[in-house]
């Protein structure tokens, strides 16, 4: 800016020419210039008015408009902060009568902060004494470290352990509040439940996680919070659950077993009613999983899922299921029995001959491996192997446990002749007793397959037919033979007319061939066989009868036996009302 100056010479040598007085001149000049001053101050002023109003009014509006998005927004519950955001929630599981089988515990975990710490070493000691695993001279390493800052001590506590170490005393001992799981009933139905640990933890709350079984397998199912205070359901009934564990451990005690495993069955929805697995754990206190040996003696192996065994004569049910929908034969047919029956350089035999011919129906009864290998013959291996395969005997269990999905049945790839006649009688094909119960299922329902579940099902969907229900009906007919006048005469119960097939295999080793004197005994069947509703296998691994002079192995002197006792149990349970017996037993020289 050029500035006026307030005495220009001009005008000043012009006033004194004209005789005025030049100091008026700077007079007007200051005058002037104060104007100036003003006037630019004041349009500064005015515009910094202007640009607040402006600011001030943008800003109301701003306002104005949140507050009336907010007036049409529906109202919303805010989450208050809760300090570590670690989701501890997880849905009960119960039976399939609302019984609890697991559960959340409000419990408390124990750990140290240095910073409080009076006295470590005392407080090491003192915890020793309660909790007996602990060693007191480490724990009292770690309490006086001045490096250390914190130090989980217990992930759970009784309320009696908690109020011991609450009355040692030491500000540096915190507790921390949590859920942990609880399973009420102990070691029951322990490998289906399977159970669960801890995940990501924090001083004020801990994940929980499914580590096996269903709690693992359902895991995102149990821990979504959408859906609220519902319980996963299984099909499990408790009180059935009870009574085949308790026979099952009585038989496989008596019977000098190694293992042993039952399944109890719906034969029309496939809902597993109980499960069981010897020998067992309790799932609250899960112990660690082996690191040498064979996981087969580990109390976590479930035998009833992971179990793929060589079943035996069981495997001869589908062999003349076969033949007779394939119209090859029918029970009164009669087969050539005379043995040994040799193929190439193997021959296959009878446990006990019944002479050189025999009919299907005695065939079946009385176990013949000779008359079920001529049939397989019959068959023939393609035919054979798609029709196992449509049983799922060939494919991994759909149960939902998260140990089946790593079980395969084994088999071998070239279903040579042999093999299939092999496999007609239960050896060359290994598969688990879960499968072969769905595959039961199937044969006795009428014919539609069954997919094995652990969870309730409210509306089953019947299954794909694989057989007619006139062959449904005669394998019926000669199941209960077997149980009323062929080799598992132990199985009989008044009223309740069980029936099925006995399966003795020779126990496979490892290191090639098989053990001598070493089997897998099996039962597979239902009741009541009129009108079945429940199928039910068997296994025990290695039993031993010795109460006879000799001791006795085969299936008809041990799983047979252990049966009839469960499904004497079981079947007042389960609503299944004495009966008279029916024509059913005639059936078998009628068809």
């Amino acid at each position: 800016m050029i500035r006026v100056p307030l005495r220009p010479l001009a005008r000043i040598l012009q006033a004194r020419a004209q005789g005025r007085d030049p100091t008026a001149i700077e007079r007007e000049n200051l005058r002037l210039r104060h104007e100036q001053i003003q006037d630019r101050a004041r349009r500064r002023a005015e515009r910094r008015l202007l640009f607040m109003a402006t600011l001030f009014l943008a800003g109301f509006a701003l306002i104005g408009v949140r507050m009336a998005v907010l007036a049409a927004t529906p109202p919303q519950e805010l989450t208050p902060w809760r300090g570590e955001q670690i989701e501890a929630y997880r849905a009960d599981i119960t039976d399939r009568a609302g019984r609890i089988l697991a559960t959340n515990l409000r419990t408390n975990a124990l750990y140290a902060e240095m910073r409080h710490m009076v006295d470590g070493e005392r407080a090491a000691h003192q915890l020793a004494r309660i909790f007996q695993d602990l060693d007191a001279e480490a724990l009292a390493r770690r309490l006086t470290d001045p490096d250390r800052r914190f130090l989980w001590i217990r992930p759970r506590l009784s309320p009696e352990q908690m109020q011991a170490v609450h009355d040692i005393g030491e500000p540096g001992l915190l507790f921390g509040p949590r859920h942990m799981r609880l399973y009420p009933n102990g070691r029951l139905a322990a490998h289906v439940l399977g159970g669960a640990g801890f995940g990501t933890q924090g001083v004020t709350a801990a994940e929980i996680i499914g580590t096996a079984g269903i709690e693992h397998r359902m895991d995102a199912l149990l821990r979504d919070p959408a859906r609220g205070a519902q319980p996963l359901m299984l099909s499990l009934d408790l009180s059935v659950q009870a009574a085949v564990e308790e026979v099952l451990a009585g038989g496989m005690e008596m019977l000098n077993a190694r293992a042993a495993a039952a399944v109890v069955m719906d034969a029309h929805s496939g809902e597993i009613v109980a499960m069981a697995s010897l020998p067992d754990f309790d799932p609250n206190s899960r112990p660690a999983p082996p690191t040498s040996g064979s996981p087969t003696d580990s109390p976590l192996f479930n035998h009833a899922v992971q179990g793929a065994y060589e079943l035996g004569s069981v495997m001869k049910a589908f062999t003349v299921a076969q033949a007779l929908e394939l119209g090859l034969v029918g029970p009164q047919t009669m087969i050539d029995t005379r043995g040994p029956l040799r193929v190439s350089r193997f021959a296959i035999t009878d446990y006990r001959s019944r002479g050189p011919r025999q009919s299907v129906a005695d065939v079946f009864i009385y176990s013949s491996n000779i008359g079920t290998a001529r049939m397989a013959q019959m068959i023939g291996g393609e035919r054979q192997r798609a029709f196992l395969d449509s049983f799922g005997l060939l494919t991994p269990s759909p149960i939902e446990l998260a140990e089946a999905r790593r079980v395969r049945p084994q088999f071998s790839e070239r279903w040579s002749e042999i093999s299939a006649m092999t496999i007609s009688y239960g050896h060359g094909l290994s598969t688990s007793p879960v499968m072969l119960a769905a595959a039961y299922a199937a044969l006795v329902n009428g014919g539609t397959r069954v997919e094995p579940t652990l969870l309730r099902r409210a509306d089953p969907v019947p299954g794909e037919r694989l057989i007619s229900e006139q062959t449904s009906a005669t394998m019926r007919a000669l199941m209960r033979a077997v149980v009323s006048t062929g080799t598992a005469s132990f199985v009989e119960v008044p009223g309740v007319l069980p029936g099925g097939k006995t399966g003795t295999a020779d126990k496979p080793n490892p290191e090639g061939g098989y053990y001598s004197g070493r089997v897998i005994a099996t039962f597979a069947g239902a009741f009541p066989m009129n009108d079945p509703r429940y199928v039910i296998v068997v296994t025990l691994d290695e039993p031993e009868d010795t109460t006879g002079p000799e001791p006795r192995r085969t299936a008809g002197w041990t799983a047979a036996p252990v049966t009839g006792e469960i499904v004497r149990r079981i079947a007042p349970l389960l609503g299944v009302r004495p009966q008279d017996a029916p024509e059913i037993e005639a059936a078998v020289l009628t068809r």
